[in-house]
């Protein structure tokens, strides 16, 4: 298992204990009622389309807490690539323990999957440049962990994990505050208060609000919202490298090379995890 602020063994243990009491309830009704206690059997994952496989670990862990007991040989691992056909792991042992975590088991992998595959698709196209993809706070609630992992399985890059571990100052925070410098100077000072750490990255719209950033400074990245491909390269030439910069907004397959080419640094992209196809797989006995 990769390593991350947000990754823990501990979590990973909270979220399997919260999914499976979320479906099995007071019991499996359906294995209890039609498989004898003592059968025990074996089941094959089967890949059923074409991407990065990702949540093959997450499996192992899911069917051990279901039942110490059984055997999972993993054939593959995460951030493989995969095809039709090919098979992810063989899991064997008490056939009722099997049933009961399949279901999780394919609902985890196959969202990850499909995340890690269209990460590894965009952040491929924009391979020649300098740009890195990054993620969004756009995931599914009580899921962002598994699909920040699936993002970094598939070669993207993770953004802050909440609204905790960074500061960001949105087109809101600005306009609220009453103006990007004042936004700035409340977030320092919130920070000296409260003796805290943590990286503030500032949202523009214009290259005038980039212009005040320059002028105030203080912060770690600024994020180019919204701009066309000629304004993200004027930002980026008055930038200079003073900070990092972060293109936002309206971000697609079609237009992601024409905005990495401007020079940005990062390039978030929410349709990583709120607009993806999952990848098809199941797991059949034999």
């Amino acid at each position: 298992m990769e390593e991350f602020d947000y990754l823990s063994q501990k979590k990973l243990d909270e979220f399997i204990e919260a999914a499976l009491k979320e479906d099995i309830g007071d019991g499996d009704h359906s294995s209890l009622a039609s498989i004898p206690s003592n059968t025990e059997n074996k089941a094959r994952l089967l890949i059923k389309g074409e991407g990065i496989i990702a949540g093959i670990s997450l499996a192992d862990r899911i069917f051990k807490t279901v039942n110490p007991s059984l055997t999972v040989d993993l054939l593959i691992k995460d951030g493989d690539k995969v095809k039709y056909g090919d098979i992810g792991l063989v899991v064997k042992g008490n056939a009722q323990s099997i049933l009961t975590a399949e279901r999780l088991v394919l609902n985890c992998m196959q969202r990850m999957s499909g995340i890690a595959t269209f990460t590894n698709y965009l952040q491929s196209k924009i391979s020649h440049t300098k740009a890195r993809v990054l993620d969004t706070r756009k995931t599914t609630p009580n899921f962002r962990m598994m699909e920040k992992w699936a993002v970094a399985i598939g070669g993207g890059v993770n953004h802050r994990f909440g609204l905790f571990d960074m500061i960001i100052l949105k087109d809101n925070h600005v306009d609220f505050a009453g103006g990007i410098q004042q936004a700035i100077k409340n977030a320092r000072t919130y920070l000296r208060k409260n003796d805290k750490n943590l990286k503030i990255e500032i949202e523009t719209r214009n290259i005038d609000e980039v212009n005040q950033v320059l002028e105030i400074g203080g912060v770690e990245r600024i994020m180019l919202d919204n701009m066309s491909p000629t304004m993200l390269a004027e930002a980026v030439s008055l930038i200079n490298g003073r900070f990092k910069t972060e293109a936002s907004g309206g971000i697609t397959d079609a237009n992601i090379v024409e905005i990495a080419e401007t020079g940005v640094d990062y390039i978030s992209v929410g349709a990583l995890t709120h607009s993806i196809k999952s990848i098809d797989i199941s797991l059949k006995a034999f």
